[in-house]
């Protein structure tokens, strides 16, 4: 089964600024390629629209409708993050004809997303549990995490790569591990911040995770995801039936290339220290930002956040960390310049 999250993940390049007919044009693409599932929402999911994390150009109620009327075949999804979205926020979206919502949770955190999964039980729309930032815990307490998601109600369950840390051992243990705690699917999603995001899919899909994440040509935060024109034909060749048709697939994703963004992802030199740090793809942008005003290397930004664990939702740490830094830097220079006196 592929999850198509261009939609949602692919706002974070763009600052969250699709538009009603960019949206409607992938959508429907990606439906005439039967795509099984597509994921539409801001980078952060339902609610997250703000200040802190960038608004978005339309609100959450403006993009599923939209969605919606574009997928005539394909199911819809959306994500939801507990702090941003809310129990209202996921009733809206079931109303706009949602048929799979993901309740994420930090990878330690799983109970904040109980009270969201016993909700969507009611409803009778997938529910499905996923966990952030999972290079940050164990194979063995991924699998814990994940079975108490199921407890809550969860019909699917997985891991998210959220800052492209992995290399495909590390996805070969961590599936394998959860597919023995659980008896449903079980979801992988990459970043491609070193390059590993395929590859790190088919260690997924091998391991036996059943739902693999991908977005046209990559689209999404940081260096991107996995690249669904590339890895569907790669299953494919492997044994797997995705069911897309490869044609129509490869148009989509040109359209995608055409319609939805400046450029397709790349590796860039910050996404790399990003993958090695273990940061939040989703930061890449306010890094680079704050780094550039303050004059600090964003490098140097990237690996003193993953040294503190910052994750997604504490985007006020970066001003911090970056402040730090141009205080050292300037402490440095001072005592340097002090110091060349002192000699000359």
């Amino acid at each position: 089964m592929i999850h198509d999250p261009t939609l949602r993940d692919g706002h974070h390049a763009v600052r969250h600024r699709l538009d009603a007919e960019q949206l409607r044009g992938y959508a429907a693409a990606a439906d005439a390629a039967g795509v099984p599932v597509v994921e539409v929402g801001h980078g952060n999911g339902l609610g997250a629209s703000s200040l802190q994390v960038g608004r978005a150009r339309l609100r959450d109620d403006e993009m599923l409708a939209v969605v919606r009327e574009a997928l005539p075949n394909s199911r819809m999804g959306v994500f939801m993050l507990p702090g941003w979205g809310t129990g209202d926020d996921l009733r809206r979206a079931v109303r706009h004809g949602a048929d799979v919502v993901r309740v994420a949770a930090h990878c330690t955190e799983a109970d904040v997303a109980e009270r969201h999964l016993d909700l969507l039980g009611e409803t009778g729309v997938e529910a499905q549990g996923v966990l952030l930032m999972s290079h940050m815990a164990e194979p063995g307490r991924l699998a814990e995490q994940c079975a108490a998601l199921v407890s809550y109600g969860a019909r699917a369950v997985g891991i998210f790569d959220s800052s492209g840390h992995y290399l495909p051992t590390d996805v070969t243990e961590r599936i394998t591990a959860i597919t023995a705690a659980v008896d449903v699917p079980v979801i992988f999603h990459a970043h491609n911040n070193l390059g590993m995001a395929v590859a790190n899919s088919v260690a997924a899909a091998t391991a036996g995770a059943t739902i693999v994440d991908a977005c046209a040509r990559g689209f999404g935060a940081g260096a991107g995801n996995t690249q669904l024109e590339v890895v569907v034909p790669v299953l494919e060749r492997m044994g797997f039936d995705t069911g897309i048709d490869l044609y129509a697939l490869l148009d989509a994703g040109d359209l995608a290339e055409r319609t939805l963004m400046p450029a397709p992802p790349t590796i860039s030199s910050e996404s790399i220290v990003s993958g090695l740090a273990g940061v939040f793809s989703g930061f890449k942008n306010r890094v680079l930002d704050a780094s550039r005003r303050a004059g600090v290397d964003p490098r140097d930004v990237f690996f003193e956040l993953g040294r503190r664990q910052v994750v997604a939702g504490q985007e006020d740490l970066i001003v911090d960390v970056v402040t730090e830094l141009r205080s050292d830097t300037t402490l440095r220079a001072r005592d340097d310049g002090g110091r060349g006196a002192a000699r000359s």
